[in-house]
């Protein structure tokens, strides 16, 4: 069956969507290694490429917070209080977990798309 442009478009955005969601955990994790609060961690992932709007971000640190993997506190900053953010020792081994999956999934991936 042909798709018409728009079509096309939109089921690979959608893909694309899908694609991206699965790795948001680990570059959460990934920047969290570092003390953060909710924008400069969502500024820093922008600055190295990763867009999350603030509806996917702050309900999945609050995930993982409540999953053990991070630990935070509130805290005085610029007159106002801020909530920072940083792996716990859960979320450091997970970390380390995630990131060898990655790897290996990401190599697998790389042969199969060679061949392709």
């Amino acid at each position: 069956m042909a798709y018409s442009n728009m079509d096309e478009q939109t089921i690979y955005e959608k893909m694309r969507l899908e694609l991206r969601r699965g790795v948001l955990v680990l570059a959460v994790l990934s920047q969290l290694q570092q003390e953060h609060y909710g924008y400069s961690l969502r500024k820093n992932l922008a600055d190295k490429g990763v867009d999350i709007d603030e509806g996917t971000l702050y309900p999945l640190i609050r995930r993982l917070e409540k999953q053990g993997l991070l630990q935070s506190e509130w805290r005085q900053d610029d007159k106002r209080k801020k909530r920072f953010y940083q792996l716990s020792e859960a979320g450091e081994q997970m970390l380390e977990r995630l990131q060898k999956e990655w790897f290996e999934v990401s190599s697998t991936l790389s042969s199969l798309l060679k061949g392709a």
